[in-house]
């Protein structure tokens, strides 16, 4: 990964974070689901880490405190951070990976991973956010680095 000088954010579960040009990003997946979104210049850039697809029962959740381990909620505060900075969500582009089946001789077809990973291409599809790169799926943990910059995240998958 180059090194720029920049700050480095080591995302865990449920974390997300924002930085510029020449900060890291890095964060290790199985069936969570990291969202990398960009503005086409590569000046700026935000990773999201995570662990459930949207939170069930907003209806009743507006009394708990808001966990950005959901999707909607980490994609929200997202949009929110690249806004802060000048930057239309809606015009970055986005990067996604994860989404595997760390069980795969307990789960076949369906499993958290698969689920979380079609939520997340879904929902950028729905906010018109174009996916320049996918990795999903699987049965790999996957270890992503990024620098924001003109580069892509890379990705090394690990096999269980």
């Amino acid at each position: 990964m180059l090194d720029l000088g920049g700050e480095l954010h080591n995302l865990h579960p449920g974390d997300l974070a924002c930085g510029g040009q020449g900060d890291r990003f890095t964060t290790l997946l199985g069936s969570c689901v990291a969202v990398v979104l960009t503005d086409p210049r590569r000046t700026v850039g935000a990773m999201c880490h995570i662990v459930h697809a949207a939170q069930a029962g907003r209806g009743y959740a507006e009394n708990l405190v808001r966990n950005s381990a959901w999707g909607d909620i980490a994609l929200d505060l997202m949009f929110a951070q690249l806004r802060q900075r000048g930057i239309q969500p809606q015009l970055c582009e986005a990067y996604v990976y994860g989404g595997g089946n760390m069980f795969p001789g307990q789960f076949g077809g369906s499993h958290v991973g698969a689920h979380n990973a079609r939520w997340a291409l879904d929902t950028l599809a729905h906010n018109g956010i174009r996916v320049l790169h996918q990795d999903v799926g699987g049965s790999c943990y996957r270890r992503i680095g990024w620098t924001v910059g003109p580069g892509a995240p890379e990705v090394t998958a690990v096999e269980v």
